[in-house]
This record gives structure tokens, sequence and C-alpha cells, in this order.
């Protein structure tokens, strides 16, 4: 079910028989056809499980389930939205970046600690994210929200990326982070609060980076 893109803060998908997605509450912005949309309680694809790794992460960010035939415009608070299509490999995102996905992707939970280590519940207490991301892994499309737009950047073994943790919106592919801490420009402008963190990408894979570190 892949999206169209109609600008660059609103996407369109097309919904058939048989078919299904999940969005953001309040993420429809317009509809056209037989279109249905009602609360999801049982965490998408990934089923009870899903549900509760959300509840524990104190996740509020609750989904809707889009069926029927016609088709949808999506957009939420005027950010930019990025479609990702995904060939079988995984999504990590945050949860309140997720605008609407395609219904075929098996949706789970990852608990953040179980790469890095510590440093990865580090990343959680400092970037005001929750320990846990959400996962779609699949064949399909996923729409996620960003501010001022999105860069794709590839990951390689021979080259990690470095990412301010508040510009991270996705990655997917063999990847593992961890925090890092480093003296940053703000520190030596004296805007800093002392420690500068950065989220180091490596392995094989791409990561989402956002042009404004404002939080959605």
């Amino acid at each position: 079910m892949p999206f169209t893109t109609l600008n660059s803060r609103i996407v369109e998908a097309r919904i058939g028989p048989g078919q299904r997605m999940f969005s953001q509450r309040g993420a429809m912005l317009a509809y056209r056809g037989e279109v249905s949309f009602t609360p999801n309680i049982q965490g998408g694809q990934g089923g009870i499980g899903s549900m509760l790794g959300r509840r524990i992460a104190g996740e509020a960010t609750p989904l809707m389930t889009v069926e029927g035939t016609g088709t949808v415009m999506f957009g939420h608070g005027g950010h930019h939205v990025q479609v990702v299509d995904l060939t079988g490999e995984t999504l990590y995102v945050e949860a309140d970046r997720l605008l609407a996905f395609d219904g075929a992707l098996q949706q789970g939970t990852m608990f953040m600690g179980s790469q890095g280590g510590v440093m990865g519940m580090v990343r959680g207490q400092v970037t005001g994210q929750g320990l846990f991301t959400t996962t779609l892994k699949g064949v399909g499309s996923a729409a996620v929200m960003a501010h001022g737009g999105v860069i794709e950047l590839p990951i390689t073994p021979q080259r990690p990326v470095h990412v301010d943790p508040q510009a991270y919106v996705a990655h997917r592919g063999d990847v593992r982070n961890k925090l890092s801490t480093a003296l940053g420009w703000r520190d030596m402008v004296g805007r800093g609060s002392g420690e500068a963190f950065q989220l180091e990408l490596s392995g094989q894979g791409t990561v989402y980076v956002q042009a404004s570190e404002e939080k959605l």
C-alpha cells in the first residue's frame, strides 16, 4: 500500500477491500470513498505484546485502524512527512514520529537498552524519549514525521554516523546504537550544560535525520 506524496507535509494512501492501515489518531485530513476509522486496541499487527510494550514505555500515541475502499490523506501538525518503503527489513522509529503505516507490516516494540547496554537506556533519559522504540518489519510503507524535512544518511561498517539525539528520527538495517559524550559547539560558545551527547550508529543501514532539533 504505497503512499503518494502530495506535498512535503501531506501524503495519500489508497485502500482496497481486505486491506487496512494504521495511523495516529487525528492524522486523517480528508478521504474519498467508503472508509472507516476505528480506535486500535490490539497494537497493530504486533498484537497484545506490542500493545503492552507501548504501555510499559508510557507511550501516549494512540492508533486508528483505517479500512474500506478509497483514498485517505494524512498529515499532522504541519510537520514534514517522509515515506519509507520497506522490502523485508526492520524500521526503528519513535512512536510519536509515526504518522501512518501499512497494515501488512509487523509491528513490535524494542527495548533500547538491548542495543548499547546502559548507554541505550541513558539515551531515553537524555532525549526525553522512552526506553522503547517501535519497530515495523516486512514489505510495505510507513510515513514518518519530522521538523524541517529529512535527510537519509547511509551507515556502513567503515563509516558509522554520529547524530544529535534530538535530530534522530528513525533508522533501518543491521544497525547498533550507543550514546557517547563529546564537547560540542554549544559548549564552546557557552550555550551548553557542560556535556554534549551524540548517538553513534554503526553497522549497515540508513538513518533518517531531521533538519531541526525541536521535538514533535
